[in-house]
């Protein structure tokens, strides 16, 4: 009998989770049906597999909905995260196991009870980050637990970059993910997290200036700014105790000074709408944050403004951007700064067609054991394939994948809406993505605790 799994969303991030479920086709009899809005944009290659059909699917009309969900066993939602529940309410009533890639809403995490009531599985947050971050930190947290030790100190990183060969820029960046979110990383209320039993907080406009240090084997130095909640996983890894939890945003050094230029002048936020955005040029943009003055040139007002000298490399990275071009403009009606700011940036930051992207994750664990402070540094690093097959499609998609296809052969079961931290749930899925080349490095280190040299400004 076939085992019919449904993908609500065919964009970037499914390349290798639709590949890994044509593959196993045959020998785990699976049929599957991929529901976009747009279907045109799913492969020639995908849409002829004879185990495989691509219907037009508006997760808007609720009849269309219902009748895709209806028709299979289990079903993978790809959308935004802002249109999971429509998706997740269906699942409730019609008995179906749902995963995602996003974080649990609220709105989500009160479905709980219904979902354990229906046996069913909600498994959200196991992509990469969130997702490969919480099963790889839980394995090693839980191998040190039952070895006896005792958690002090967990920081966790994960950024995704352009791999060296493609990185091409002044500012060592591409966009390998949705733009938007880059843009408008860290708004929304201080960075908090906890350092040596101490809580810390980092204001947005001083969190790209308080940077963490860390080196890849192999692959040079990185840095990383906190993300806005540290502590959100405390309870759910078993971290109340420790006396360092830190999470953290990886770039290549220099990108965040460069970035705080941006943070300064008021181009990334997200509040308020530009009068005749449409048609301004890229310099009438840059002038829009700079104080008037009749004589000086938009370039040197920047220059004061931001106090950069001319032979500075921010100032190059700056003119690498066209800020400073009057035939280059935007049409975007009714635009806020961080809308302009991203479209200026996807000019110059876009992957070219044989550009290569780089996932990198880094996880540093403190502990006690036997009387001694100990520490395990690990990390993980992925180059992806081409501009379809990337690194963050791989680690991304696999994951959910895997998550899916252990959920129809029941070696998952634990029902209710959760994430990827039970044995059941980590163990085979890392396993599995062993064999895909996404595997962790481990390095034994002399217990450092945290670092006050290893944070800038």
């Amino acid at each position: 009998m076939l085992r019919k799994i449904l993908v609500i969303g065919a964009g970037k991030s499914t390349s290798y989770l639709l590949d890994y479920f044509l593959e196993k086709a045959d020998s785990e009899n699976l049929h599957l049906t991929i529901g976009d809005l747009n279907p045109e944009i799913v492969s020639d290659e995908i849409k002829t597999h004879p185990s495989c059909e691509v219907i037009k699917l508006d997760i808007f009309k609720d009849n269309e909905r219902e009748i895709a969900i209806k028709s299979s066993d289990i079903v993978i939602s790809m959308l935004p995260a802002r249109f999971h529940m429509k998706v997740a309410e269906d699942c409730i009533q019609l008995k179906k196991h749902l995963v995602t890639a996003s974080y649990i809403s609220e709105e989500i995490k009160a479905l709980d009870t219904s979902a354990k009531k229906n046996g069913l599985v909600f498994m959200n947050e196991v992509g990469l980050d969130p997702g490969i971050d919480h099963m790889s930190a839980m394995q090693l947290i839980n191998r040190i637990r039952d070895e006896g030790g005792k958690m002090l100190l967990f920081e966790s990183f994960t950024g995704g970059l352009v791999a060296p060969e493609s990185d091409t820029n002044l500012w060592n960046y591409k966009f390998t993910w949705n733009p938007r979110n880059v843009v408008i990383a860290g708004q929304g209320g201080a960075a908090k997290f906890i350092q040596e039993g101490t809580y810390k907080y980092i204001p947005y406009q001083k969190l790209f200036r308080r940077t963490e240090f860390m080196k890849i084997e192999g692959f040079g130095t990185f840095e990383a700014y906190a993300n806005r909640d540290s502590l959100k996983y405390r309870e759910a890894y078993g971290l109340e105790n420790a006396l360092t939890l830190y999470r953290g945003t990886m770039r290549r050094v220099g990108f965040s000074k460069a970035w705080n230029m941006f943070v300064q002048l008021g181009m990334t936020d997200d509040s308020y709408t530009i009068e005749n955005s449409d048609g301004m040029s890229y310099r009438e943009f840059t002038n829009l944050f700079l104080p008037y003055s009749p004589t000086d040139s938009v370039e040197l007002k920047l220059r004061h403004y931001l106090k950069i000298d001319q032979d500075d490399i921010m100032w190059e990275k700056l003119l690498e951007l066209s800020l400073f071009d009057s035939n280059k403009t935007i049409h975007i009606k009714n635009a806020t700064p961080a809308q302009m700011l991203q479209k200026i940036l996807e000019d110059s930051w876009a992957m070219a067609y044989d550009d290569k992207d780089m996932i990198v994750m880094y996880h540093k664990f403190g502990f006690e054991q036997d009387g001694k402070k100990q520490q395990i540094d690990a990390n993980m690093v992925v180059i992806g394939e081409n501009h379809t097959h990337t690194a963050m499609a791989k680690t991304v998609g696999l994951p959910v994948a895997i998550a899916t296809l252990l959920i129809l052969n029941k070696k998952i079961t634990t029902p209710g809406v959760q994430i990827p931290i039970l044995r059941e749930v980590y163990e085979p899925i890392l396993k599995e993505l062993a064999t895909y080349g996404v595997v962790f490095k481990e390095y034994k280190k002399p217990y450092l605790g945290y670092n006050p040299d290893s944070v800038a400004g």
